[in-house]
């Protein structure tokens, strides 16, 4: 027997018959555990996205970790194939916000857990994390203001006045960019923390009182 028949033989020996009835018992599992995860996420989530959108895929993203994890545990040769695969195959998602990438990371526990036999450890850990998630929406305090990309423009505009407009209504002002063009015109641009949504249509006057022709952009940080 040669070296190559050795190692196949190796190979092939690891092979271990996958039990169907605990392979559907944790396909189950899986789905009920990350669609409870879903609803928390939609419900207690923080993502200023879609979230009931991209919960949708936390089921499917359980269960395919959790055939993958119980196909792979029960051959040497197919765990050294799934090295192999996943070093070609590169996995892209546009992931705004690190809370969407967290609860990726728990539907693929899920999955892993649940793969890998550990159906009380996976239960356990799912309900504790459950607890956490419920009990940050009551202890954790949301904050009103928000960060804004304020825009201004105008002919023979104080910069001065400007800016004490903003910080009237603002946690904080910066000033981004200020640019004195030719006919007198001023263009302006401010990073600004506002204090609530209230303060929004109180600086809008105010900016008017300065000029009729003042003209004013507002626009969400997040979508830079």
């Amino acid at each position: 027997m040669n070296q190559l028949e050795t190692f196949e033989n190796f190979l092939t020996s690891g092979t271990v018959q996958i039990s169907l009835p605990y392979l559907v018992f944790s396909l189950i599992s899986a789905a009920i555990l990350s669609f409870i995860l879903a609803k928390l996420y939609v419900k207690y989530g923080t993502a200023i996205s879609n979230r009931s959108r991209f919960a949708r895929n936390f089921v499917l993203l359980s269960t395919t970790t959790t055939l993958i994890i119980t196909i792979v545990k029960s051959s040497l040769a197919l765990s050294l194939g799934l090295v192999g695969a996943l070093s070609i195959v590169r996995f892209r998602s546009a992931i705004k916000e690190p809370e969407e990438l967290a609860f990726l990371f728990l539907c693929i526990a899920i999955g892993l857990g649940f793969g890998a036999g550990q159906v009380a450890t996976t239960f356990v850990a799912f309900i504790v994390i459950s607890l956490f998630i419920w009990g940050r929406h009551f202890t954790h305090k949301k904050e009103d203001h928000q960060n804004l990309y304020l825009s201004v423009s105008g002919k023979n505009l104080s910069l001065k006045k400007i800016v004490e407009v903003l910080k009237k209504n603002s946690l904080s002002v910066h000033l981004k960019r200020f640019d004195k063009l030719q006919d007198g015109l001023i263009e302006a641009s401010f990073l600004i923390d506002l204090k609530s949504f209230t303060h929004l249509e109180k600086m809008r006057e105010d900016l008017n009182a300065i000029s009729k022709s003042i003209n004013i952009s507002y626009l969400d940080k997040l979508d830079i």
